[in-house]
């Protein structure tokens, strides 16, 4: 089978790559010829200027490197906004915050749908790290709810104290993972970079001791196997949890619970990169041009959220959440007077719950603390799949 023809970079974007690539191997070269693959993922992503999220690339629609949900169907954020009115009813003087926002187009569509349901927070707080979509997103709350711009915020911190509606979509896939190898004889090894023969190459390392190694081992891993570890998710979500004071956390990403993450045939992880709509298995391709994801450990997600004292309201995959949500509701309520709108609508309906496409790949997971609500979080009502976390 012939490899599909990927786009070439124009000369700008590949000055940019190659200019972080001399930056990644100056890094290599200062920590012993070896730097630990979190490391690497964290500047291809992040290095400011450069990487991925922090440079000016296209990263969101058809010029971009994917489509997310909110930008296929302005539904998508309608659902999500009734699921934050549901838990800002039941908070005084309560808040939204969104992380990774994206193009600003889901807190434009949360904001319109809690106008509408006469449901608008004190504010909406955006945490992003990358300037170049801070603008972007800007631009596109002015052009989408000009009137509702100054209830916006961008935050470069989570605050000490959130009281209110917290969401995150697609946000978990983009923290920095290690990669963790077992081999044949059992010996855990960290999955590092190096620079070798012009170019960057992985090379393992023997794990004995520290936060990695304890991560690893608890897993059981088979012989022969090689996955992720995101012990900087971990953390996210440790400290998302001591933010919230009162209220409630969704998280849509996708991924799967530890028994599925782990599975023996998945023997090779779920590492991926993607460019221009196009999903690669070298992570070093284009450094700074590429997003670089994994799935999601769910098992993981629920531990470290119960452990900081938050309620789990529930697991659910995309499809049922929407569905719960609405959706077919929504979608009927535009009519089909406008049969162009109409289709066009519906398409992506069928692309966000389809089980081929992300209905079931996408999962829906929510927490709460000190919410008195009458009955669970709207989005959570069926299909709760929370035993197999």
């Amino acid at each position: 089978m012939t490899a599909p023809q990927l786009p070439t970079p124009s000369a700008d974007a590949l000055l940019i790559s190659t200019t972080l690539v001399e930056r990644i191997r100056q890094r290599i070269e200062a920590s012993n010829g070896w730097i630990s693959f979190t490391n690497y993922m964290q500047q291809a992503l992040y290095a400011p200027g450069l990487g991925y999220y922090a440079g000016g690339a296209t990263k969101f629609g058809d010029a971009g490197d994917f489509t997310t949900a909110p930008e296929m169907s302005p539904l998508f954020g309608a659902c999500v906004a009734g699921t934050a009115a549901h838990a800002l009813r039941h908070i005084e003087q309560g808040r939204v915050m969104e992380f990774g926002a994206g193009t600003g187009v889901l807190a434009a569509e949360i904001l319109t749908e809690l106008e509408r349901l006469d449901c608008l927070p004190l504010s909406y707080d955006i945490v992003d790290l990358s300037p170049d979509l801070k603008q972007r997103q800007l631009t596109t709350l002015q052009t989408r709810v000009p009137h509702l711009v100054e209830r916006v915020r961008w935050l470069d911190a989570l605050p000490e104290h959130f009281d209110g509606f917290i969401v995150g979509n697609e946000v978990l896939d983009a923290m920095p993972c290690a990669l963790v190898y077992r081999d044949e004889a059992g010996q855990l090894f960290e999955r590092g970079v190096v620079w070798r023969d012009n170019r960057l190459a992985f090379e393992d390392q023997a794990l004995h001791s520290g936060q990695l190694f304890d991560l690893a081992s608890a897993l059981d891993l088979p012989a022969d196997y090689l996955t992720e570890i995101q012990p900087q998710m971990h953390a996210f979500v440790r400290s998302v949890a001591q933010c919230l004071r009162q209220g409630a956390l969704l998280l849509i990403d996708y991924g799967f619970t530890a028994r599925e993450f782990y599975h023996p045939q998945r023997n090779q992880g779920t590492l991926m990169a993607h460019y221009r709509h196009h999903s690669l298995i070298d992570p070093f391709y284009l450094p700074g041009l590429c997003d670089i994801t994994c799935h999601v450990d769910f098992s993981a997600v629920y531990t470290h959220a119960e452990a900081n004292g938050l309620q789990l309201e529930g697991y659910i995959p995309q499809a049922q959440y929407l569905l719960n949500t609405g959706l077919t509701q929504k979608l009927e309520a535009l009519g089909i007077e406008n049969t162009r709108q109409y289709v066009s609508a519906a398409a992506s309906v069928h692309k966000l719950t389809s089980p081929a496409e992300m209905g079931e790949l996408f999962k829906t997971i929510a927490f709460s603390r000190n919410l008195a609500l009458p009955a669970l979080l709207h989005g959570f009502e069926d299909g709760d799949d929370s035993w197999k976390l």
